[in-house]
């Protein structure tokens, strides 16, 4: 049974709450992969990499306000759920606040973007509102992304492909920088639709009360487990052996290949504990989860300075 008695009194801060902290890392490991590609290609500039890396937060953040707003405003939340705490749902916040912070947020995110004009030209204004819609039509609009099993696609290419190739393209603007970015900006994406997947695994049994058809509704707990689990494989491999074969130095290449297979079997093993969790104890899978997509980057691009 759950234990809700905690949930009555609200969190000391309620809009750092909203925010899901826990979730941001996906916001900054593909900019930090990104990043990578042009430390390993020798291009890296810093400043545009910081815009990209405050850009994507920004936007993921307000994505995060949407998804609130809008799962309130169609009834989809209930008071006292296993996840985030919802401070519309649970009277913390005013719809309208929400909705003021989530457009501001947005708006914030656009004008950060449009500084990077300065280094990748006018074709980021279509790339930047096809972001821009996107953090809204995930829980937004009348097919929402979230609600149809398609958030987990979403988050591979606007979590993965888009910041990773954007992020290392704006560093070093030839065809070849997407080219080595491409497998590295899939495995960023597998890895951080992980994130989604433990979410949407605690949230099973709400999500099938109103109807939300996320992957794990539709093809429930035990497939999608198998589907986190392929997703570490592919998303590490995906990430270290590209960048190992960027690399020049066979000591770093080295090194980087023995750092993936710790990192295998660190998922292999937040895999093992999610079969075994329930309700409040997913969230510090999640958190894990979000921490291993973050390290990974991390590491890789820290060692492909060298």
């Amino acid at each position: 049974m759950r234990n809700n008695t905690d949930k009555t009194i609200p969190p000391r801060h309620p809009w750092i709450e909203a925010m899901r902290l826990r979730t941001l890392p996906a916001g900054v490991a593909g900019v930090i992969c990104g990043s990578g590609v042009a430390l390993a290609l020798n291009n890296f500039q810093w400043l545009p990499a910081l815009i990209c890396l405050i850009f994507s937060l920004l936007a993921q953040i307000a994505s995060n306000f949407a998804n609130e707003y809008f799962d309130y405003r169609n009834g989809l939340d209930r008071k006292g759920r296993e996840g985030f705490r919802r401070g519309v749902t649970e009277g913390d916040i005013s719809p309208r606040a929400m909705l003021y912070a989530t457009s501001g947020t947005l708006a914030a995110a656009c004008l950060v973007g449009l500084t990077l004009i300065y280094w990748g030209g006018w074709i980021l204004i279509p790339i930047g509102i096809l972001i821009a819609i996107f953090a809204l039509m995930y829980s937004a609009g009348p097919y929402p992304l979230s609600h149809h099993g398609l958030g987990d696609l979403a988050v591979i290419i606007f979590f993965g492909i888009v910041p990773v190739t954007l992020t290392a393209w704006l560093q070093y603007r030839v065809p070849s920088t997407l080219t080595a970015a491409l497998l590295p900006a899939i495995g960023t994406g597998l890895l951080a639709s992980n994130i989604l997947i433990v979410n949407n695994y605690r949230d099973v049994e709400d999500d099938r009360a109103v109807s939300k058809h996320t992957t794990v509704v539709i093809f429930g707990r035990k497939v999608m487990s198998w589907v986190y689990l392929s997703n570490v494989v592919l998303g590490i491999a995906l990430i270290c052996g590209p960048m190992a074969y960027l690399n020049g130095n066979n000591i770093i290449r080295t090194i980087i290949l023995v750092f993936s297979l710790i990192a295998l079997a660190s998922g292999i093993s937040i895999r093992s504990s999610m079969l075994h969790s329930e309700g409040r104890q997913l969230n510090d899978i999640l958190k894990r989860t979000a921490i291993l997509l973050l390290l990974v980057t991390v590491t890789v691009t820290l060692l492909s300075a060298f």
